[in-house]
Formats: C-alpha cells, sequence, structure tokens
C-alpha cells in the first residue's frame, strides 16, 4: 500500500514538472504574435454588433472565438489624432495632436510607440495600408518601411476620365493647400466597378499581408503585423459584387435625421469631407437618392473589407499561425450616415466616439464574449503588452482590457473620454454607464461657454439636450470630467 502511494505522489510530481516545462517552452519559446487590423471609418453597422442585414461573415467569425467590446471609444473622432491616441497610448491633450496635419514626433518626438515597443522586444514589426493618418508614417515604429497609398484609386475609365480632366483644368493655378487642390479635383464619393477585389488599395493591402504570412520572414521571429484598410472610408469604392449583396431599397435610413433638441451650434458640423467630392451639394441637405446610394456604398465596403480580412485570417489559420496570435481588430472612430441631419465624423456624439474593437487571444478560456464595460482606445496599447507577457511602459494612460476577456462583467471603467476641437473651443465628452455629457471650453478664457447632457436611459440616440432641466447632475458630472480637461490655451485672435 505504501508503495503504490509513493507511485501515485512520484506520478503526480512528473506530471506537475512536465506542465511546468511545457508551460515554459510556450511562454519563452513560442512568444504570442500580433495581427493588427485597422479599418478606417468603420462603425458599429456589423454582425457581431447587431445589425441583422449588412454582411460581415469574417469578423463574426473572430467575434465568435474572441471578445466583443460593446463600448469601445475612441479619444477624437477623426483620423490621424484617434490613431495617434491609440499608437501612443496618450489622450490627445498629451500628444498635442488635434488635427490632421500635426505629427507626433514633432510634439512627443521620444515616445515609444505600440509597434516599436514590440520591436523592441525582438519582435518583426511591419504595416501595410493605412496606419498612422495619410503621409504621417513613423519610421521608428516599423521594422520595414509602411508600405501604404494617400489618394484614392479609382477603377472605371469614367472616372479616371473625369479626375484627368478635373486635375488638367487647374494646371498652373496655385492653392493655399493640399485641401484646397483636392475639393478641385476629386472624383465622385462613390464607385461600383465590375473589378476584382485586388484592383482597388483594399485589396493590395490585403495582398501583400497574405504574402508576408505566407514568407518564411515571418515564421522565423515573432511578429506584429499592421493591415490597415482604407474602406469604408470616402469614397466607396468597391467591386460589383459586393453592392450587388445588398438591396438599395431594403437599407434603413437615420432614424433621427435632425439635430438634437437644444444642441448648441459648436457641437455640429457641415461635413465638408463628404461635400469636396465631386457630385456632393456644396451646402444644404442631400436628397433621399444620394443618401440611400451612399449608404448603399458603405454597406458595400464594409462588406468589402470583411471579405478581404477573412482572406488575411484564412492566410493565418493556413500557415498555422492563430493559435499562436492575438487578433485585434478596431475602427478608427465611427461615421454618421444621416444620423442628426449630419454625415462623416468629426463630433462628439455617441456615433462618431464609438467603434468597433473586437479582440482574440489563444490563451482566452472561452470565445464569443461581449462586454458592456466602457473602454478606451488607449486601453489597447497596455492591453497587448498584457496579453503577449510584455512589460508596460510607464507613459501609457489606458488600462489593460486583457481581464475583461475571460470575465467580462468585471467592475471596470466609470468614464470613457472623448474630445474634439472647434475653431477656439475644445470639446471634452465623457460617456458614463447612463449619460453622455459634453462641455465646450473657451480656449482663450478656459470658462465653459455651452455644456450638453445625454440621457441614455431614456433615449440611446442622444436626440435631447437635457442639460437645463438637470442641473444638479450638470454639476455632478463636470466635476467628474474636470481631471480630463488638459487642453493648452490659445491667444485671443481678435
Amino acid at each position: 500500500m505504501k508503495n503504490f502511494i509513493f507511485l501515485i505522489l512520484l506520478t503526480n510530481l512528473l506530471f506537475i514538472g512536465l506542465g511546468s516545462c511545457l508551460s515554459k517552452v510556450k511562454k519563452n519559446d513560442r512568444p504570442m504574435n500580433v495581427l493588427f487590423i485597422a479599418v478606417d471609418d468603420l462603425r458599429t453597422e456589423i454582425g457581431c454588433y447587431g445589425n441583422k442585414l449588412i454582411k460581415t461573415p469574417n469578423i463574426d467569425k473572430l467575434a465568435a472565438k474572441g471578445t466583443v467590446f460593446n463600448r469601445a471609444y475612441c479619444q477624437q473622432a477623426v483620423c490621424s489624432p484617434s490613431r495617434t491616441s491609440l499608437m501612443t497610448g496618450l489622450r490627445p491633450d498629451s500628444t498635442k495632436v488635434v488635427d490632421l496635419h500635426t505629427h507626433f514626433r514633432s510634439t512627443i518626438p521620444d515616445i515609444v510607440t505600440l509597434p516599436q515597443h514590440f520591436k523592441n522586444n525582438g519582435y518583426y514589426a511591419r504595416a501595410f495600408g493605412k496606419i498612422y493618418h495619410g503621409s504621417l508614417v513613423d519610421s521608428l515604429s516599423w521594422s520595414s518601411p509602411n508600405i501604404y497609398w494617400r489618394m484614392p484609386a479609382y477603377a472605371s475609365a469614367e472616372n479616371l476620365e473625369l479626375i484627368a480632366q478635373r486635375k488638367k483644368a487647374v494646371e498652373g493655378k496655385k492653392f493655399a493647400n493640399f485641401g484646397e487642390w483636392w475639393r478641385a479635383t476629386a472624383g465622385p464619393a462613390y464607385e461600383c466597378a465590375d473589378v476584382h477585389d485586388s484592383v482597388y488599395n483594399n485589396g493590395k493591402v490585403a495582398k501583400m499581408a497574405i504574402e508576408l504570412l505566407e514568407s518564411n520572414k515571418i515564421k522565423q521571429t515573432p511578429f506584429f503585423l499592421a493591415v490597415g484598410f482604407y474602406r469604408p472610408h470616402l469614397p466607396f469604392l468597391a467591386p460589383k459584387k459586393y453592392w450587388d449583396l445588398y438591396n438599395e431599397k431594403q437599407i434603413p435610413m437615420a432614424v433621427n435625421p435632425f439635430f438634437p433638441k437644444g444642441m448648441p451650434a459648436v457641437a455640429g458640423t457641415n461635413w465638408d469631407e463628404l461635400r469636396s467630392y465631386n457630385g456632393m451639394p456644396k451646402e444644404g441637405d442631400l436628397d433621399k437618392t444620394t443618401a440611400r446610394k451612399l449608404k448603399h456604398g458603405y454597406y458595400a465596403c464594409v462588406s468589402y473589407t470583411d471579405a478581404l480580412i477573412g482572406a488575411v485570417l484564412d492566410a493565418l489559420e493556413k500557415e498555422g499561425l492563430s493559435q499562436n496570435t492575438i487578433v485585434v481588430l478596431w475602427g478608427d472612430h465611427g461615421w454618421k450616415l444621416g444620423e442628426h441631419d449630419m454625415w462623416c465624423k468629426h463630433t462628439n456624439f455617441e456615433i462618431d466616439t464609438r467603434a468597433p474593437l473586437v479582440c482574440y487571444a489563444p490563451t482566452q478560456l472561452v470565445g464569443g464574449k461581449v462586454t458592456d464595460a466602457l473602454v478606451e482606445f488607449i486601453d489597447v496599447y497596455p492591453s497587448l503588452c498584457e496579453l503577449a507577457g510584455l512589460e508596460m511602459p510607464v507613459h501609457l494612460q489606458g488600462k489593460s482590457f486583457a481581464p475583461l476577456m475571460d470575465d467580462p462583467d468585471l467592475p471596470w471603467k466609470d468614464a470613457a473620454i472623448s474630445q474634439y476641437p472647434r475653431g477656439k473651443y475644445m470639446g471634452y465628452s465623457m460617456r458614463t454607464n447612463h449619460y453622455r455629457f459634453t462641455q465646450w471650453y473657451d480656449r482663450e478664457t478656459g470658462q465653459v461657454s455651452y455644456t450638453e447632457l445625454y440621457d441614455h436611459q431614456n433615449n440611446d440616440q442622444e436626440n435631447n439636450n437635457v442639460a437645463r432641466e438637470n442641473p444638479k447632475k450638470v454639476a455632478e458630472l463636470s466635476k467628474q470630467l474636470k481631471p480630463y480637461v488638459k487642453f493648452q490655451k490659445i491667444k485671443n485672435r481678435q
């Protein structure tokens, strides 16, 4: 009997030792890769966020084995500041990037970005497509130069000829900036061409990512592969087969195509981005036919990008890399499709600041989880560090959401903070469990000029500013928001 007990104890010790060795091999010899997928202007109009009409089977498949962050918020609803915050782990007031032109290396030159941190820890960091905004690339972030295209590439001969003629008409003319030249030469806001997926820039991004996954290089070292898809950013360029997925007449239009009651004018936008495209009205509303066509184009682009994401994920699986690769997918901010009588982004409303965030890690205990915890894009940097087993840089202002992937109901943040500049004003917006609270600070005087309060318990579309009726709640939320108000004052320009 004693010998039998001794054998059992010895066997248990051997299994414990073997398990420890296997654990060390998995942790040390096979570090986690990262597949980092960015989608431009992607709002939560996808299947795993409850849209029953749109076709996004590949994103939904990723969500089914990972975690959907149902309430994830960007720090500023426009490309460059949002992406800068996510990639540095800092809020816009810390990066000093609140426009499309300022490069963070000119304001915080020594900051270690997310991919740079992985590169510094032995990873091969590579990027294809749009990761930082437009031409604001960062050589320190990557092991090899980021390959991207700044200009949209139309496919139809008709549109190519149109653009050529518009450029010819302004030859020799001087423009104050790139924006003016763009408005004078831009093509249409959408295109439906019967072409292969690889013709548009979106398809080229997927092709290069797949080729890298199939190469020996990616298998010889842990990798941080960033894949940035341009669509559904304007112009809505997608192959015809994706337009054909939808009956345009069945696509529902915005149910609140009106300004919120009591909205201060500073909170709105004239959606100049859309107006800059050929054929779009320079002022006033869109006609219903054009509005419906644009939403059809948006849906087509989302499905097109979803198909390309599926191809990249299939390549990851085929090459035997999926079981050791963290996958994170995010849209850089939301996008209005007629809500609040507006289009595009550029506001502090829920429809702009809330964006998709889906994350899968092989270490996750159970997949297919959804969490309503409030998370921010500055949380992505520390989260990937924790999931990959890397130390977190001390500068990070976010909080790792990794614990939520195993326990989505954990007590979490009490607010998510976004901001948006409008002339001399800076609007700070705080999303709590029940409210969206926004205050517009005069950057010359430092005083609050306008206040918005939207009650999500009674109307989650933010159709009614109830700040005046709730002075006590305004005072309470103002106190909660105040620590995040760190704008730089500007000189009186009068």
